[in-house]
């Protein structure tokens, strides 16, 4: 799959697609929705399909103090939506150049630079300077310009609408399963593996320590997880999130101990996947207490991970 930005040269073999536009943080199975609709249509008229997003967030460039909210990277989205079936990812890099370009001047964009023959987005998708834009622009102004539009109505599960702020909130709450049924897969950190202060490893328990930068902070506590490698492989583990209270100074940190394996990940890219909550972080009164609870921590983990794949 080819990834390309706005301000790039589209590439031949991309050009005269039929493109799914949103943000897709998280890819949710809203999301999904919009995206298979319009690889449905682009296969139906022997046309490419690409997906296109924001990076940054519109969110992050206009309230660039707010708290993190991601719940995807930019790599995992191309990878997910390159198995969803897409040929090319297309990002709109969101400056104020594109932030000012008026409803018109997005769709002239669009027709005109890319080359897109068609636009499938969400029912609630709006554009251009100050939101002027919405689906019914999108149809009237595409239409003017030769490029087809259509929107995919919101998707329901569980008696509520699924999106991105509904999974922020489990994942907020402790509640990945919920997460995991919103997004079809569990929500998922990946980054390097930085050094930390060796304190798991005198305690019996090395852990491989993640920063988590522009992710969404779930609630702070301790997750049976998995993780994949960068060779591949996937592991069954036990993470702690959060700053640590028992150790000085505070420290934000993802630590995790990869059960039955030994090796070292220091710089390599590493995705962690959170499965189950098990407890909310906590001091201790002592090292040895601090201990005997990574061990019960453990052994849930290993019980709750061993479960689901029965």
């Amino acid at each position: 799959m080819q990834r390309f930005s706005h301000t790039d040269p589209v590439p031949e073999s991309l050009r005269g697609a039929i493109v799914a536009l949103g943000n897709f943080d998280g890819f949710h199975f809203g999301h999904q929705a919009v995206v298979g609709r319009a690889i449905a249509k682009a296969a139906h008229e022997g046309r490419p399909a690409v997906v296109a997003t924001f990076d940054p967030h519109p969110v992050r460039h206009f309230r660039p103090d707010a708290k993190p909210f991601r719940l995807t990277s930019l790599d995992q989205r191309e990878a997910l939506f390159g198995q969803a079936g897409a040929d090319g990812m297309l990002v709109f890099a969101f400056d104020d150049a594109l932030a000012s370009l008026t409803a018109a001047e997005f769709v002239e964009l669009l027709s005109d630079k890319l080359g897109v023959a068609g636009v499938v987005t969400g029912e609630d998708f709006t554009f251009g300077k100050g939101r002027e834009g919405d689906v019914a622009k999108l149809a009237e102004l595409g239409a003017a310009s030769g490029m087809s539009a259509e929107a995919v109505g919101a998707v329901g599960m569980e008696d509520a609408v699924v999106s991105s702020s509904r999974i922020r909130e489990a994942l907020q709450a402790g509640d990945p399963a919920t997460a995991t049924r919103l997004l079809t897969r569990p929500f998922a950190v990946r980054g390097p593996v930085v050094h930390g202060d060796k304190r798991g490893r005198e305690l019996g328990w090395p852990t491989a320590n993640m920063e988590m930068g522009q992710y969404l902070r779930p609630a702070y506590g301790v997750y049976a997880t998995r993780v994949r490698l960068p060779d591949g492989s996937e592991h069954d583990a036990v993470s702690n999130l959060g700053v640590r209270p028992m150790f000085d100074p505070p420290k934000e940190l993802l630590e995790t101990f990869i059960f039955d394996w030994s090796g070292d990940l220091y710089g390599q890219e590493v995705e962690v996947q959170l499965h189950h909550y098990l407890r909310p972080e906590a001091a201790f009164h002592d090292m040895e207490a601090l201990k005997r609870q990574m061990d019960n921590d453990g052994a849930e983990a290993r019980r709750l991970l061993s479960e689901g794949r029965a």
